[in-house]
């Protein structure tokens, strides 16, 4: 590890911000993406008198060009809510992330930063606690029993942020745990970039049944929930059909913390050269809805949250991609190192490449 980041040069890092410029210029051009592929939906059986039809798992086989099938499933023996109480938490998330994402808007030219966290990379506004309070009070007033995990209520630092989701799956009453990052994205929105916004995602029994990504900005709301697809604005959505690495558009981040920095750094001079691009958009929650969508066709990270990712990761599932750790694990909610992608021999190959680089 420390040979391949010494070989490291200051003309990647340049590279990397141009890139991530460049990016951000042209984030506004894209026209939103449908899918014309139907994917049949599971049915929602519900017995009479019950609130959940127990089942024995759900899967899913989606099919890239050129790609063997990615197929995902679900814990055994873990019971599925019924579709009324599926529909409801979907409403509510959908409420909960636009009236958190009004407040975004009003004020998109940027926002003083109150403090910083885990360090002067890691920013918190005045805005991030009021969008959280008030995506918590809207959830809580239809259902007053479920847990609820935000951001932040967490103090900085991932020792922290794991502590708090090991605490919430291992004593919650109700089984059902919201998983909130107010704004995700909160440099781009200090800074007056439109690329910011709440993930909202609602777990049951360990297994996230329903996300939320609304984006304010572009007014696009991706939506998911468990054996059903994946949508954006109403439409469905699907992965990206690209087959080979070569073809790929891979997104990744530029973390705060001194580990992942490095690990990101190393990653670069490996996986650049196999791929079309990359892109540092700066929000985990919009690279995991456009790789959903198909904008881009992967998005990979050394270290994130449960927040971050919980909502993004149903909706690449949802869409026929794949979501796994670095070793190719499906992806849960203690998962820290994350890959969301179409799926099939791309997923594959980029987790190739990050090896080869000494990302583990």
């Amino acid at each position: 590890m420390a040979t391949t980041h010494n070989t490291f040069t200051i003309t990647h890092v340049f590279l990397a911000a141009f890139l991530a410029l460049n990016f951000t210029t042209r984030a506004l051009a894209f026209a939103p993406r449908s899918s014309h592929i139907n994917i049949q939906r599971r049915p929602l059986s519900q017995s009479q008198g019950l609130a959940f039809a127990p089942i024995q798992s759900i899967s899913r086989s989606a099919t890239v060009a050129g790609a063997t099938s990615t197929k995902i499933s679900m814990s055994k023996d873990i019971e599925l809510p019924s579709s009324e109480t599926l529909d409801s938490l979907l409403d509510v998330a959908v409420q909960a992330s636009k009236l958190a994402g009004e407040i975004i808007l009003g004020n998109a030219g940027g926002a003083d930063v109150l403090k910083s966290k885990a360090n002067s990379r890691d920013l918190l506004t005045l805005i991030d606690p009021l969008c959280e309070k008030t995506i918590r009070e809207t959830i809580l007033a239809t259902f007053p029993n479920h847990d609820f995990l935000g951001e932040e209520d967490v103090p900085p630092g991932k020792e922290a942020s794991a502590a708090a989701i090991d605490a919430k799956l291992a004593n919650n009453p109700s089984q059902y745990l919201w998983i909130v990052d107010p704004i995700d994205g909160t440099s781009n929105f200090v800074h007056g970039m439109p690329l910011c916004m709440p993930s909202v995602a609602v777990a049951y029994k360990g297994e996230v049944f329903v996300g939320v990504i609304h984006d304010p900005h572009r007014q696009e709301t991706f939506s998911a929930v468990k054996g059903r697809g994946a949508y954006m604005n109403g439409e469905r959505i699907r992965v990206g059909e690209q087959s080979t690495i070569g073809d790929a558009i891979v997104a990744m981040g530029s973390p705060p913390a001194e580990e992942s920095m490095e690990m990101s750094l190393a990653a670069l001079p490996v996986l650049m050269p196999r791929v079309r691009t990359i892109r540092m958009i700066g929000s985990a929650a919009l690279m995991l809805a456009w790789v959903a969508n198909g904008r881009l066709t992967a998005y990979w990270e050394y270290d994130l949250s449960s927040w971050d990712v919980a909502a993004g990761s149903i909706l690449i599932e949802e869409a026929g991609g794949s979501m796994t750790d670095l070793e190719n694990e499906r992806w849960n909610l203690r998962t820290r190192k994350i890959c969301g992608s179409n799926g099939g021999r791309v997923h594959d190959e980029i987790l190739e490449a990050l090896g080869e680089a000494g990302v583990v």
